[in-house]
């Protein structure tokens, strides 16, 4: 019987300690493959593989586009590329952007479900928002086993708790045992395949950059109201999925959890952008004045111009901010 001998481990904020004491648990012969999605800055120089290297006994190495998967290694996504695992190989995938990130945790999580099923083990580490729950999910949806670290444990523990509602976890502990705790889990028999979700194939082929289109987005979501951030096309949500989440035709996709914190940072910035054109116009209003007292009516009269048009842009953002206000009340009261 095949044996539990993937590891999928996604992360966030606070996550790198936490990595590191994993890694570092791990002995030289683990006859595992591990895979590390974290959240990293699209120009980052891609520093994690480095600094897992210098304490594990294992080899570390940034991920490769085509790589055999071997047992004994550690693979870190790189910045801007979804990291894959499909059928005994990695790919890096150039696909839309989820969860507001490339590469992000969840199709690494999808793509291990879809190939391995049972004998892959996700792990949940540290993290703001709720990436990795969906890809957690999967993971379980096609036999494989859960691990979380302890949201008491973690510096920011909106991620692992994400995981905790999204699935029944097989492990909760704190970093410092997750170590030994996967230790023992490899090795294990994997158990029986099960059959994995519909959409899971598509939504991996969407994160390896395959062209996804209204007609394919239909076999696996509805449309909805709501609008993409990223494109501004329709967004559909997935069916049958926790936690919720929406696709657009173009591919991008997004928890409506991240969604809802995307749309309370446009609030915030409207808001600030609407204190500051009110400043302006008392400002210019209050320089118009100074130049007609000194009888520089000239200068006063652009001045005045100036105000009447910071008036009116003001107008339209404290209009554009009561509407979005409106609708989150509307949307608060719906649910």
């Amino acid at each position: 019987m095949a044996k539990k001998d993937i590891i999928v481990i996604g992360g966030s904020a606070g996550s790198h300690l936490p990595l590191r004491q994993i890694i570092e648990g791990f002995p030289a012969d683990l006859p595992a493959s591990i895979f590390i999605a974290t959240h990293v800055p699209t120009h980052s120089t891609g520093y994690l593989a480095g600094i897992l290297s210098t304490t594990s006994r294992l080899r570390v190495t940034p991920a490769v586009d085509g790589q055999p998967i071997e047992r004994g290694c550690v693979y870190v996504a790189i910045p801007d590329h979804h990291l894959l695992v499909i059928d005994g190989t990695i790919r890096l995938g150039n696909g839309p952007r989820e969860n507001m990130t490339r590469p992000s945790i969840d199709p690494l999580f999808r793509s291990a479900a879809l190939s391995y099923g049972p004998r892959v083990v996700g792990v949940i580490l540290s993290g703001m928002l709720n990436d990795g729950a969906s890809g957690i999910s999967a993971v379980k949806a096609c036999g494989g086993t859960a691990v979380v670290q302890h949201p008491l444990d973690a510096v920011s523990d909106q991620m692992p708790l994400a995981a905790l509602e999204a699935v029944e976890p097989d492990r909760v502990a704190a970093a410092s045992d997750l170590g030994a705790i996967l230790c023992e889990i490899v090795g294990e028999d994997a158990g029986h395949e099960l059959n994995c979700p519909g959409n899971l194939p598509l939504e991996v082929e969407i994160a390896a950059g395959g062209r996804l289109g209204a007609e394919k987005l239909k076999e696996i979501a509805d449309p909805s109201a709501l609008s993409c951030p990223d494109c501004q096309g329709v967004l559909s949500e997935v069916r049958n999925q926790r936690p919720l989440r929406y696709r657009c035709q173009t591919g991008h996709a997004s928890t409506a959890e991240i969604l809802d914190a995307r749309a309370e940072q446009v609030d915030e910035a409207m808001r600030i952008a609407l204190r500051v054109m009110e400043e302006r116009v008392t400002l210019v209003t209050r320089m118009a004045e100074d130049a007609r007292r000194t009888g520089r009516s000239t200068v006063a009269e652009l001045y005045e111009a100036r105000s009447q048009e910071y008036a009116r842009y003001a107008s339209v953002l404290r209009q554009a901010a009561v509407a979005a206000l409106r609708d989150r009340q509307s949307q608060s009261q719906e649910s």
